[in-house]
């Protein structure tokens, strides 16, 4: 092997750690996130929430369950605010090693908060203490994730490596809900409300140290080492990145809110909570459905991704959007009818409008922004994003189903959202394997940004 070839095979290896190990890392993350979502769908109401239900019905208890989903999301857009000034400052690495601790960290400890039987308000209370901190976390991890992987990759890969953070989102949720199926499975009613929920939040501590060990072994981006060496690094970058970025994170907001409500229809627990507590089915099979659907997300979200790489990343969000629209109501449709194998199909056909409107975003998203803003400008169109889309959404499903009688109402709802993302789409500037680094100057800002740092 030729020197040439050799250093070609090195630089692939490496490629290969990096995406690796932010798949692993945000698989964590991610794992931690949804199994709060699918408790919160089948044992936080009863537990911690009941006093609620005692006095205003069982439908407020849900609503408030879910409500707790949402408050995490609303300290998204402050993790990602500060993940991304000092990522941007002073490197992507040490964000995503943070980040990972102070999920893991949050989750674990809501495995071990007594509920309200027990300590009475406080259990609610630590519960959403916990739930803001997942939410600080999941902010500055996705950002930073996004970038290792998209400014390691090769400029023609970009999509396919990018993918890699993306299906962690997926395969955490498929982890997630398997764990939580096995412990359904294997426990009694009583077993699964008195200690079994919590097995899923304690395996935590457990994954956060296998994610730790990879991490650490993970370089730098290089994109930010040539960028702070052309350069130097901007003082305020959250500053900068809204004085001449500010229209590339609401077109990053919208396209990403339209994908996560349609998402968290089924990941945030709502198909979970609406096909239990509402259609009366059992819970194991909604929660093997879920899986099945996970598996499927998977997939296409990779595809999304590396079809991204061959015609353009705002044209496979398109595609994406296309087919949530055609298939919202009849999604719903199916999954009224509890036949389990034409709510199997309702699911896995809708996980294809979600994996092709979120593969391609790692990489548009930091094809959107200059190198020296770009862990801000990304962090924060995911994190105002999820607020805008998934943050709220199973409660506002929840609510919508109960005030109109109908699943029409929330069919509506994501046709509303899913409209709003499809012409954000049609707004972006497609930069499909154009430069990342301090010279690329056709970046949106990148010109008044080199001349105020010059300044």
């Amino acid at each position: 092997m030729s020197d040439r070839e050799h250093t070609r095979e090195r630089s692939r290896r490496d490629h290969r750690r990096v995406a690796v190990g932010t798949l692993i890392g945000t698989t964590i993350e991610w794992y931690d996130f949804f199994i709060y979502a699918n408790a919160a769908a089948l044992v936080l109401t009863p537990l911690f929430f009941e006093p609620f239900v005692a006095s205003y019905g069982e439908l407020a208890g849900r609503l408030i369950s879910f409500a707790t989903v949402g408050v995490s999301f609303i300290f998204r857009p402050l993790g990602a605010a500060v993940a991304g000034h000092f990522g941007d400052k002073l490197g992507r690495k040490a964000m995503l090693v943070l980040t990972l601790v102070l999920m893991g960290g949050a989750t674990t400890a809501i495995g071990l908060v007594p509920s309200f039987d027990s300590i009475g308000m406080w259990g609610p209370i630590l519960l959403i203490v916990l739930r803001v901190l997942q939410g600080f976390s999941a902010g500055g991890e996705w950002g930073g994730a996004a970038l290792m992987a998209v400014e390691h990759a090769p400029a023609d890969q970009r999509g396919r490596y990018g993918g890699f953070p993306q299906i962690g989102v997926p395969i955490g949720m498929l982890i997630a809900t398997a764990v939580l199926s096995i412990v359904t499975m294997t426990t009694s009613e009583q077993q699964f409300l008195d200690w079994g929920w919590r097995v899923p939040f304690l395996l935590s501590v457990v994954l956060v140290v296998v994610g730790m060990a990879i991490r650490l072994g993970v370089a730098e981006s290089p994109v930010f080492a040539e960028a702070e060496d052309a350069k130097p690094a901007v003082r305020l970058p959250l500053v900068q990145m809204f004085r001449f970025n500010g229209p590339q994170v609401l077109q990053g907001a919208l396209t990403f809110a339209a994908n996560n409500a349609a998402g968290y229809m089924v990941t945030g627990g709502y198909v979970l909570s609406y096909t239990t507590a509402e259609l009366g089915m059992d819970r194991s099979t909604i929660l093997n459905l879920v899986t099945l659907t996970s598996a499927a997300w998977v997939v296409t979200t990779m595809s999304g991704a590396i079809l991204s790489d061959r015609i353009g990343r705002t044209a496979v969000y398109k595609i994406g959007f296309a087919v949530l629209l055609i298939w919202v109501f009849p999604m719903f449709w199916l999954i009224d009818t509890k036949s389990v194998v034409l709510m199997g199909l309702a699911m896995l056909v809708f996980s294809i409008g979600i994996g092709f409107s979120y593969g391609p975003q790692a990489a548009m998203l930091a094809e959107m922004f200059p190198a020296h803003v770009r862990y801000s400008g990304a962090g924060l169109s995911y994190a105002f994003g999820a607020i805008l889309g998934g943050a709220f959404a199973p409660m506002i499903a929840t609510w919508l189903q109960a005030a109109f009688g109908s699943t029409m109402a929330v069919s509506g709802y994501l046709f509303g959202l899913t409209v709003i993302g499809m012409i954000a789409a049609f707004t972006i500037k497609d930069r499909t394997g154009k430069s990342l680094g301090a010279d690329a100057l056709d970046i949106p800002g990148a010109a008044k940004l080199s001349a105020a740092i010059d300044r």
